[in-house]
């Protein structure tokens, strides 16, 4: 029997998500998983691709009972970088919109759509509310890369300068620099018991040491 590649495990992890939020075993889910994986498997991505979105579902899998609704966080993880393009500024609100389309079309209901878009955008700032569990969860899985170790790390950096190549240099190290600022002071970068115990450390241990490299020498 032949392995699945990681595109077709994605398929059915998408799959199993649609049919479980929408009650329709029944639902061909298939030309939605093929339409997103296009768009995250697009030229211009070095770091938003399938491996960062597999990592975000994994780490959705980890935090799943944190969540009040983890497979609408698994939808909004779906989405959250769906539209990508690095020389626009409203990458998360175009991909909202997709959510909204997408997932009243393939029959969740209203309240259901709201929410997914809803946490698409929180990951505009990572900043969820306290007590919102599912925007707990989704932002910090999204910034768990954040944690890795440090050769995982500066792969990261490397991916996200890539995506960025038309920006020069100078302009990028401030650019980059406004973010990791804004990241670090955030009341707390992980919101879950998981990512505070886990990830909250070695992830500001990571942006310091990305941001001193960053620093006019």
């Amino acid at each position: 029997m032949t392995e699945p590649t990681d595109a077709g495990r994605l398929r059915e992890r998408w799959a199993r998500t649609l049919r479980a939020t929408t009650g329709t075993p029944d639902l061909d889910p298939y030309p939605y998983a093929d339409n997103l994986l296009g768009r995250w498997a697009e030229p211009q991505r070095r770091y938003h691709t399938t491996t960062h979105l597999t990592a975000v579902l994994d780490h959705v899998d980890v935090l799943a009972d944190h969540a009040e609704d983890p497979e609408l966080v698994r939808l909004a993880a779906w989405f959250h970088d769906a539209v990508y393009r690095p020389d626009r500024s409203e990458n998360e609100e175009r991909s909202a919109a997709l959510a909204e389309r997408a997932l009243a079309k393939a029959g969740l209901t209203d309240v259901q759509v709201a929410e997914v878009a809803r946490l698409v955008r929180l990951t505009v700032g990572h900043d969820p509310a306290d007590g919102d569990t599912n925007g707990e969860a989704l932002c910090d899985a999204d910034l768990a890369v954040l944690a890795s170790d440090p050769e995982t790390y500066a792969a990261y950096t490397r991916a996200v300068r890539e995506e960025y190549a038309f920006v020069p240099d100078e302009a990028f190290r401030a650019g980059r620099a406004a973010i990791l600022r804004q990241l670090l002071d955030l009341p707390r970068l992980f919101r879950t018991p998981h990512g505070i115990a886990h990830w909250a450390s070695p992830a500001r241990e990571n942006l310091t040491t990305e941001l001193d490299l960053l620093a006019p020498q």
